[in-house]
């Protein structure tokens, strides 16, 4: 089994993938006419962690039966995962300049069956945490060391499914499966607190017979190893879920905090102003 170890890769090294993810999604945004600036910048650290440090994966072999899963329940941050993807040679980079163009395999949100490295498709937010315990139990029931992290946001706890198959990810002691709660605080209509408030989320998650990890700063590259590693790699035998507290727009002050930025559109020297500003970051 191949394996990314985050200490074969400097934390310099895991700083420079998150500016990459930001560039990238500046880049592709421009070439769509339209992006999800604050929910891609809030993972930008979580991703870089996950596929240059923690996951089990093999580009060269994308099907492999014994891979980590990833899911995403934000589908529309997929504009964040891409840039990965293709880093890690799961396809060429040069599919990136056709970002949501007619023909192109790369949409607003994955389609598992046209790009490769996207384990499941999204869509309707709040659908991927019931893939996840599936894909986890098939995963248990054959054998299979493979592990399967569920990307959400804060504003898709709102839906029911999520909870139902958080019962049953319970239910079934599924230790091989993680859930990431993106805690970013804003969503395509305002801040998650004023339109539908979900705090406390770490006593609901107990509650339902999940493990929980807090992790305070989802941008600091030292506690999100040390949350991500432990949640896929300690002993238990139950779900995981990790509640990370992440800034919507990290990494571009005007956009940092606000949930304006959820969904936009820069003009060219705001463009070159968000380059300026991501290259002299010292994020994580």
């Amino acid at each position: 089994m191949t394996k990314r170890d985050v200490h074969g890769a400097s934390k310099e090294e895991l700083r420079d993938k998150a500016r990459m993810i930001r560039r990238e999604v500046v880049r592709l945004t421009d070439i769509c006419g339209s992006g999800h600036y604050g929910s891609a910048f809030s993972i930008a650290e979580l991703l870089s962690v996950l596929y240059y440090g923690l996951m089990h994966v093999r580009p060269n072999e994308p099907t492999w039966a014994d891979r980590d899963r990833f899911t995403m329940g934000k589908g529309h941050a997929a504009i964040a995962l891409y840039p990965v993807l293709a880093d890690l040679g799961f396809f060429p980079k040069t599919d990136l300049d056709s970002y949501t163009r007619l023909g192109s395999p790369l949409g607003d949100h994955p389609d598992m069956r046209k790009v490769k490295g996207a384990d499941f498709s999204s869509g309707s937010i709040g659908h991927n945490l019931s893939v996840s315990v599936g894909m986890a139990s098939a995963l248990k029931l054959s054998g299979s060391p493979g592990r399967v992290v569920c990307m959400m946001g804060d504003g898709e706890q709102t839906e029911g499914q999520v909870w139902e198959a958080a019962i049953a990810g319970s239910a079934w002691g599924l230790d091989n499966l993680v859930g990431i709660v993106d805690i970013n605080h804003a969503g395509s209509d305002g801040y998650t607190q004023d339109t539908m408030p979900t705090e406390p989320l770490a006593d609901k998650w107990r509650a339902f017979g999940w493990d929980v990890i807090e992790l305070d700063d989802g941008h600091d590259l030292d506690k999100t190893f040390d949350a991500l590693n432990r949640a896929l790699n300690d002993k238990r035998d139950k779900p995981c879920c990790v509640l990370a507290d992440t800034v919507a727009g990290k990494g571009v002050s005007f956009m940092e905090g606000g949930w304006q930025w959820h969904l936009g559109f820069l003009g060219k020297k705001d463009v070159e102003r968000a380059y300026a500003e991501i290259e002299a970051g010292h994020i994580g």
